[in-house]
């Protein structure tokens, strides 16, 4: 028996072709699953070139000596263990070697290499892998000017710790970062928290072996200016000025730290120095050798540039999200602020003892129910509406229906309910249809899944007493809230629709009229051409049309409906999908509002950028702030971090309490508001993220018929009798998309 896999349209079975895979990777999957992963590798490679991975900065104490040669232990700061038997070397009289350890450094390392210039003279630089992979052009420029380099590790551990892995490791990587900086190699090398040949004991002797066999000479110092410990310019120059006017290798930094001290010593240094007949050379130099550089080719030249080219990405990157992370904590504070303030506004106005629209609205008003496969809940829908206080006619769209849903209407055999059938043309079409059937000038929409309570109606039209206003938007509630998910749901529905509508009212740009409960002026809809199909959101394109048409949309808070919220994962993502794309699409059509006049032009100069900041960019964002949570939980600060993150949390706390007790719900939802930020907001980042791809990639996204279980009521209500029509029976699901 053929499988539905291998089956062609017409039933007939066909077979896959072989050696073949079917299995495809679409575009809008694809492309954030990229840039997450480059996202993550980026953070990653930043990390590691900042000592944050892979970094050991424990240092050991001293150790005995008895197994290091005693001919080391007296001699010279240059010490040879390339041929086994160990050997040292001094620096002649009269020349000095000035060494700087840890650059380079962007503040601290140009002005070394000022003064070195100023004075002609010449050094060696004992770069680390990570600051020469950050900065190479300071590494080219040590070697354009004749400076010599030598490797101090890639992470500057101290080696008397690590294993000879990882000694390899730190050295190949010091090596690939100045291959890819300044094409060359170096036989130079300076082990960290290294001092004097004297110095040597029974830990760090064994790695200098190492290294020696390796092919490196491990050159320490015998004069020591203890920069490091910033005593002070004279201080530091006393320390380093050589005694009987002998050589030495003179240990400086130009990074770890403020160097500015350094710097100065090197003013009063250099020609105090040179007046007494010293020369500043580099160390091969000194010791009349061959140079310690030799210049990189070929695949591992290549290998370097590709290293240093990568780690440029990842600091550019970073730091744009850095800013980026500076602009999100900005909006976000912004938005809660406005929020808190403006709805206090809101609601301080409309519940005023003496506030009022205008003339109460007492005439019949036209509820168009669109509906399409709703017998899981097209009763309960229709009865909450015949309930209703105020005189209604109620229009039931059947946008072509397989599973009886017209016909459950029509069983019902109550007063003042009519149903449409036409063919599956899409919801807007649909509501197209029910307005050219409503016999009153205004409008109510409601989704089929929606069940109103009996105040809704006349709550929802009493706004229309002002004859400025072209549509309200009533408040939206979930009615399945017992789940995680419709807890999550609750209190995005509570705190970021509703709160945020009352917001967008005082400004003067409501950017949606819910599809579940909203109300218009038929005149208003009559002059914007009705509800549109160019979009995937036509509440949001329609209400933008009423703004530039110059027409007010209001907030009705009073005017409650309980709608059904997915329940599954895959059903939301459908769902808030289509929400973002379309609310994309709708600000796009509309964009030529910016430089329009009258109400179209302040809609679009103060609606469309706000809308655009807080519902498209600031979402964009806002992962930003979890995507550093996880950085610093990983990498540190820790402490920080965490405080940052929970201050954030509980700014967004304040702003849901405050939300859930304007609109009189209960705070015991408010528990799984940080367990929402975690897991919730992460999957909302997810779908937006995927809306702007398909959005730049030329993408179609169709309507989706989410699953209904109708189990949704008023508060007191009655949810109906269970569905009757056909692929009605337990468990069978119409899928087709509503088109």
């Amino acid at each position: 028996m053929n499988s539905p896999a291998t089956r062609g349209r017409n039933g007939r079975s066909r077979r896959a072709p072989r050696g073949r895979s079917r299995f495809r990777l679409p575009m809008r999957y694809l492309l954030p699953t990229t840039f997450l992963v480059a996202l993550l590798a980026m953070l990653m490679l930043r990390g590691y070139v900042h000592s944050e991975i892979l970094a050991d900065h424990r240092v050991r104490d001293a150790d005995y000596n008895t197994r290091v040669p005693k001919d080391v232990r007296s001699g010279g700061p240059v010490i040879d263990a390339r041929s086994g038997d160990a050997t040292t070397l001094r620096i002649p009289d009269r020349r000095i070697v000035l060494t700087f350890d840890d650059g380079p450094d962007p503040v601290w390392t140009p002005k070394v290499l000022d003064k070195l210039k100023e004075y002609d003279a010449h050094g060696v630089f004992f770069v680390t892998g990570n600051m020469a992979a950050r900065y190479p052009d300071l590494v080219e420029r040590m070697v354009a000017e004749g400076h010599e380099i030598g490797l101090h590790t890639f992470n500057h551990p101290d080696l008397s710790y690590q294993s000879t892995g990882r000694i390899d490791w730190e050295l190949s990587q010091n090596q690939l970062a100045l291959a890819g900086a300044a094409g060359i190699r170096t036989s130079l090398f300076r082990p960290p928290y290294s001092s004097f040949s004297y110095a040597m004991d029974n830990k760090s002797w064994p790695v200098t072996e190492y290294i020696g066999s390796r092919g490196y000479l491990t050159v320490v110092n015998d004069t020591d200016s203890e920069d490091w410990k910033r005593p002070g310019v004279r201080a530091i120059v006393e320390r380093a000025t050589p005694k009987g006017g002998k050589g030495a290798i003179i240990l400086m930094h130009d990074s770890g730290g403020d160097r500015s001290q350094t710097v100065a010593a090197l003013d009063t240094l250099l020609p105090d120095l040179a007046e007494r007949g010293y020369t500043f050379t580099r160390l091969t130099t000194a010791l009349d050798a061959p140079s310690a550089h030799t210049p990189v080719t070929g695949s591992a030249l290549w290998k370097g540039r590709a290293f240093v080219s990568a780690v440029a990405v990842s600091e550019r990157i970073t730091g744009v999200l850095v800013v980026g992370l500076a602009v999100i904590g900005v909006l976000v504070l912004a938005r809660f602020g406005l929020m808190l303030l403006l709805s206090f506004l809101h609601a301080r106005k409309v519940r005023r003892r003496n506030f009022g629209w205008g003339p109460p609205v007492t005439r019949p008003v036209s509820v168009l129910v669109p509906a399409y496969n709703e017998s899981a809940c097209i009763e309960a829908t229709v009865r909450s509406l015949a309930a209703s206080e105020h005189p209604i006619e109620i229009i039931v769209i059947d946008d072509g229906s397989t599973d009886g849903t017209a016909d459950l209407v029509e069983a019902m055999r109550l007063p003042r309910v009519r149903v449409v059938r036409q063919r599956n043309a899409g919801k807007p079409a649909a509501l197209n249809n029910g307005i050219r059937h409503a016999r009153y000038d205004i409008v109510v929409m409601m989704d089929g899944d929606t069940v109103f309570e009996p105040a809704t109606v006349r709550e929802l039209v009493q706004p229309f007493g002002d004859p400025r206003v072209g549509a309200v938007a009533g408040n939206a509630k979930v009615g399945n809230r017992d789940s995680l998910i419709g807890a999550w749901q609750h209190i995005e529905y509570v705190m970021g629709f509703n709160l945020d509508r009352r917001m967008y009212d005082v400004l003067g740009c409501m950017p949606t009229i819910p599809g579940a409960v909203g109300a218009f002026r038929r005149e208003a809809l009559d002059r914007v051409g009705g509800m549109s199909e160019d979009t995937l959101a036509e509440d949001t394109d329609v209400t933008m049309a009423l703004h530039r048409d110059g027409w007010r949309v209001v907030y009705a808070e009073n005017a409650r409906a309980w709608t059904e919220a997915p329940e599954s994962v895959q059903q939301l993502w459908s769902q808030r999908y289509r929400w973002s794309y379309g609310t994309m699409q709708a600000i796009w059509k509309h964009r030529r509002a910016v430089i329009e006049r009258g109400p179209s032009g302040r809609f679009g100069r103060v609606g469309l950028p706000f809308v655009s900041l807080f519902m498209v960019v600031a979402p964009l964002l806002a992962p930003l702030i979890d995507v550093f949570l996880l950085y610093g939980l990983v990498f540190g600060p820790t402490g920080r971090t965490v405080a940052a993150w929970f201050g954030v949390l509980v700014v967004q706390a304040v702003c849901a309490a405050y939300a859930f007790r304007l609109d009189k719900e209960r705070m015991t939802h408010l528990i799984s508001l940080p367990l929402q930020q975690i897991l919730y907001r992460q999957l909302m980042y997810v779908v937006l993220l995927q809306s702007w791809i398909t959005a730049l990639t030329g993408g179609r996204l169709r309507w989706q018929k989410l699953r209904r279980t109708g189990a949704v009521e008023a508060p007191g209500g009655s949810s109906g009798r269970r569905p009757q029509g056909p692929g009605a029976a337990a468990g069978a699901v119409d899928r087709r998309p509503y088109v």
